[in-house]
């Protein structure tokens, strides 16, 4: 038999998101350059990001001529823009004074593959790099990560426009990530069901990419 899917959140409808998704509607514009393999994943959060926030833009592939057309609309762009990604060269975004009316591009993958990405698209550079400082702890459970600093492209984005939108309530953010992530593991083995306790978080907030 085929699966029903809702037609506004393109989840089954078993698991549909709907009910746990409120709009927000940010300054900051959030622009997502996807890996392929990310796209179908059935704990995609970017997939989830676009509801809660409609205007992110999501531009899939993974070498320089994938992403084009960003680049085309970032060379008419006439706001600041800056690449969401910790290295040597990034800065701490809360110890910085950016505008929040500004362009952040973020790389959706798993660290291995967002790496690749990087180096695929030397152009990216030309952009000062930002990064959260330490101290978030990720609600993302479902998925294992290669580093203990890890956060989801969703949690990054919510942590980046707290730092940069102080007013801005970023709590349709983690709810509608905490609902995916609920739903995820209720549709799970019960004997698998055990990996995946409740993380210790205080008052509802992570404790970093």
């Amino acid at each position: 038999m085929s699966r029903h899917y809702c037609v506004t959140c393109r989840y089954p409808q078993n698991a549909c998101l709907c009910a746990s998704v409120q709009p927000i509607s940010p300054i900051t514009q959030l622009v997502v350059l996807q890996h392929p393999s990310e796209v179908e994943h059935k704990k995609n959060s970017v997939r989830v990001l676009s509801l809660v926030v409609p205007t992110t833009q999501v531009y899939v592939g993974e070498c320089e001529a994938d992403f084009a057309d960003l680049q085309q609309y970032l060379a008419t762009c006439n706001k600041p823009i800056y690449l969401v990604y910790p290295s040597t060269s990034s800065v701490s975004v809360e110890e910085q004074s950016i505008t929040p009316d500004c362009v952040l591009l973020l790389l959706d993958g798993t660290w291995r593959k967002a790496f690749k990405m990087l180096q695929l698209n030397v152009w990216l550079t030309q952009y000062p790099a930002v990064h959260l400082a330490q101290g978030y702890e990720s609600r993302y459970r479902i998925r294992k990560s290669s580093r203990s600093d890890s956060l989801s492209t969703i949690e990054a984005c919510a942590y980046m426009l707290n730092a940069l939108e102080p007013a801005l309530d970023i709590q349709p953010l983690t709810k509608a990530l905490d609902a995916m992530v609920t739903l995820r593991i209720k549709a799970m083995p019960s004997s698998v069901q055990a990996r995946y306790a409740e993380p210790n978080i205080a008052n509802g907030e992570p404790s970093s990419t």
